[in-house]
């Protein structure tokens, strides 16, 4: 079942371990995606401000820069914080859990992922994206058209 709504929509792998890299992209080759992989936290970080995507599937654990790092990073800044993130790990337990929450993430699956539930948490990050991007649109218009009932007559 394809949400049309949701057809090229951008999403970031960022996962050191390249096969898992192309298991995810796998799992969600049969929805209509733009996938980008990159394979650490600095990487990913250069990649959402070349393009910033809809959705960030992270790994937490990489060398370099840890998937909590570039979470909070990503969440403490104005311009990337309503990017999506859901945290894809091996680590399952609850300290694990409760860190990743803290860090900003907004979901957490872990590993060995199951497709179904990838493609069904992907879908449902996606849709409360694309409806906050609407949300702000619609915003920004209403605010455009109370400045202009207030402006003087030109």
């Amino acid at each position: 079942m394809q949400d049309t709504n949701l057809t090229g929509s951008q999403i970031l792998i960022v996962d050191d371990n390249i096969p898992n890299c192309e298991l995810l992209e796998a799992y969600l080759s049969d929805d209509d995606y733009e996938i980008r992989s990159v394979n650490d936290g600095h990487a990913a970080l250069e990649a959402v401000s070349e393009r910033e995507p809809d959705l960030i599937l992270l790994d937490i654990m990489m060398p370099r820069m840890s998937g909590y790092e570039v979470c909070q990073k990503l969440k403490s800044d104005d311009e990337t914080q309503g990017i999506p993130i859901l945290m894809v790990t091996a680590l399952n337990e609850s300290g694990d859990i409760e860190k990743a929450v803290s860090a900003g993430c907004d979901d957490f699956l872990t590993k060995p992922v199951n497709k179904l539930e990838l493609r069904t948490r992907v879908r449902s990050l996606l849709r409360v994206r694309h409806l906050a991007n609407q949300c702000d649109r619609l915003l920004a218009y209403l605010q455009e058209v109370e400045e202009s009932r207030h402006a003087p007559p030109t």
